[in-house]
């Protein structure tokens, strides 16, 4: 094993969660004045923290979002994903495998705690992630593409930066991930493997990853 921690994105990377939550995102933006495709949402904020979205609709229009937008998008989100959300095709053997082998990981993403755990109930991965293997853009000052979430995460759990490896699939955490000078391997099931050019090996199939990690 080339890495003393494995440390993976959860939306998208963990649960199947981005076509859920960016068609939200996008019907909201459009309902309150700002259309938005299902397209445009995963191209300008998969993989952000929400204050990302804010930023991005205040830059283009000089308006600001309501105030209770996080609130209402996050209970349309969780409401979704309880009726909805499943864990990525294969992750659950990989974590079996990391697991089998002794090998550290934990997850840090762009979502807050309460969304994290909202999905890896619905999808039984709460068995694989306890809160000490849990890390959020809560606990830093700034979300991706800032390195903080991952030099956090991996400060936490000991191990220093370049043995680190993160598993992403936006452009934004492999920047994050590069700026933290971490190895990145970048998961293409949904996105154009253009878009994470940046990563140091690209996968479309969670299985494949214990075999790349050797």
């Amino acid at each position: 094993m080339r890495y003393d921690l494995v440390i993976f994105d959860n939306d998208g990377v963990l649960v199947d969660s981005e076509p859920i939550s960016n068609t939200l995102l996008a019907g909201y933006l459009t309902e309150l004045g700002h259309p938005t495709s299902y397209e445009e949402s995963l191209r300008d904020y998969m993989g952000a923290a929400m204050h990302r979205v804010h930023d991005v609709v205040l830059e283009r229009t000089g308006q600001r979002l309501p105030e209770d937008f996080d609130d209402v998008f996050h209970a349309r989100v969780f409401a979704a994903f309880e009726r909805e959300l499943e864990p990525v095709d294969g992750v659950v053997e990989v974590l079996e495998k990391l697991t089998a082998d002794g090998v550290p990981y934990c997850v840090a993403s762009s979502g807050s705690h309460e969304r994290i755990r909202v999905g890896h109930r619905k999808t039984g991965l709460d068995k694989w992630f306890g809160d000490e293997r849990i890390f959020s853009s809560q606990d830093v000052g700034r979300g991706k593409p800032a390195p903080d979430l991952f030099l956090y995460a991996a400060e936490r759990m000991g191990v220093p930066p370049e043995k680190c490896l993160v598993v992403e699939d936006s452009p934004l955490g492999v920047q994050a991930a590069v700026a933290a000078g971490m190895d990145v391997y970048g998961f293409t099931a949904m996105t154009p493997t253009e878009r994470l050019d940046r990563a140091d090996e690209l996968f479309d199939d969670m299985r494949e990853l214990p075999r790349l990690l050797e």
